[in-house]
């Protein structure tokens, strides 16, 4: 019997569409409801409301580059470091908490979190723009 043989470029370049294309759509879905929600929340905690348009960096235009496979490691980590700020600011009440199904409260936002970091350690793989 054959067996599959491992392919990690193609398991990365998956995994680069999946974490970087759902966060696009989170993206998108913020910038046509503008950014109030995410202003209030950063001024909420003490911090310059100009710093809610990082959300555009992070939720559009790095994801945009980690799906592409543009700079990719470097994208990742704005990702990571958008998802920890969210995480921090917006959902900090909810790091122990279950949601109404019995899951973690903050799965979603871990999901980015985690999978912008496995990016950045792993880099792009060999389906990247530019790859030689």
């Amino acid at each position: 019997m054959k067996t599959i043989e491992k392919n990690t470029d193609f398991g990365i370049l998956i995994l680069r569409v999946l974490v970087a294309g759902l966060l696009l759509f989170h993206g998108v879905g913020n910038f046509l409801n503008g950014y109030e929600f995410i202003k209030g929340m950063i001024g909420q905690s003490g911090l310059p409301e100009f710093i809610s348009y990082g959300a555009f960096i992070g939720e559009i235009i790095a994801p945009l580059l980690i799906v592409i496979g543009y700079k990719e490691r470097l994208a990742s980590l704005f990702v990571a470091l958008t998802m920890l700020a969210a995480i921090l600011t917006t959902h900090a009440n909810e790091i122990f908490a279950l949601n109404q199904f019995g899951g973690w409260a903050i799965e979603l936002q871990a999901f980015y979190l985690f999978g912008a970091i496995v990016i950045f350690f792993t880099g792009g793989g060999k389906y990247v723009l530019g790859n030689k």
